[in-house]
């Protein structure tokens, strides 16, 4: 066998080794690739290891299966009570069927892009502009429920749509900071009476707590002086009944008792009194007395 026809052998051995290695393809994680054989759709590859026919098969389309994020442009919108602002949108989407978003619409982006503006449209267009700058959250829900409807036969799923930014016009802009402005001067002017009126408030609860602490003080020491008054009292009248009582145990005589009543008669004389009055059996017992002293007198003598 001659050398002429081993190299060729060789090197179509080569070509379709070449080949077959040309068209093995690795789809790679949350990835997906259409095919198409003879110009139709045929296939959709998912993460793994595939191989193309050759000169048959074709790669349409590289989709990504992932979240992703389209920031678009300040669209013009226009309030119900006629004021025009700028509002632009952020959409969150992801592709669910590979074969719908490559044959389901020209150009996605662009479409979802349209179709935000002029469903942001249509919400704003019902909407006066303080329940526009409000309302976000309601504005929010609206469109991503219209968009994913919509886009649901172009193979696309909106997960969330946001207001990014709204900008109404500068005269507007600047009504609302002075707006704003007046209204924090509000609350600041109210914030100052109502600590005002608190301070009074303790001021005069203060004054009245004092007032009754005093009251309470010179009460207690009233009291006290009236205690101390009746106890005073009581003592003097217990001290009374146990010198009768003792005296009543003693059996005092008719001496005892006479000589009593000439002690409390001599006390009752010491030169204070202006008038006093002696009782008979006194008298009796002063004469007495006078006569013994007259009787000692002669006997002396």
């Amino acid at each position: 066998m001659s050398i002429g026809p081993i190299i060729i052998i060789s090197v179509i051995v080569i070509f379709i080794l070449i080949l077959i290695i040309r068209n093995i393809k690795i789809v790679p994680q949350a990835h997906a690739f259409v095919i198409e054989r003879l110009g139709a759709y045929h296939a959709t590859w998912e993460t793994g290891l595939h191989l193309k026919t050759p000169f048959i098969d074709k790669i349409s389309k590289k989709v990504s299966l992932k979240e992703q994020v389209v920031d678009f442009p300040p669209q013009p919108v226009i309030t119900r009570d006629n004021v025009t602002m700028q509002i632009d949108t952020v959409v969150y989407f992801e592709i669910t069927d590979p074969k719908l978003y490559t044959y389901g619409v020209e150009r996605p982006l662009s479409a979802i892009e349209n179709l935000t503006a002029t469903t942001l449209r249509n919400i704003i267009g019902d909407l006066e502009l303080d329940n526009t700058l409000t309302s976000r959250d309601t504005i929010n829900d609206k469109i991503r429920m219209i968009l994913d409807e919509a886009t649901d036969a172009w193979g696309i799923r909106v997960i969330r749509v946001e207001l990014k930014n709204i900008l109404p016009p500068r005269e507007i802009q600047e009504a609302m900071e002075k707006q704003m402005k007046a209204e924090r001067e509000r609350r600041a002017r109210i914030l100052d009476a109502e600590g005002e009126k608190r301070s009074q408030i303790l001021v005069a609860e203060g004054l009245k707590e004092s007032a009754i602490l005093k009251a309470d003080a010179v009460k207690e020491q009233k009291i006290r002086e009236a205690q101390g008054e009746a106890e005073a009292i009581l003592t003097v009248q217990k001290a009374n009944a146990d010198a009768l009582r003792m005296l009543n145990e003693a059996v005092p005589s008719d001496r005892v008792i006479r000589l009593k009543s000439l002690e409390a008669f001599a006390k009752a004389a010491d030169g204070k009194a202006t008038k006093i009055i002696i009782p008979s059996d006194i008298q009796g017992l002063a004469g007495n007395i006078t006569a013994i002293k007259e009787l000692w007198k002669d006997d002396v003598k």
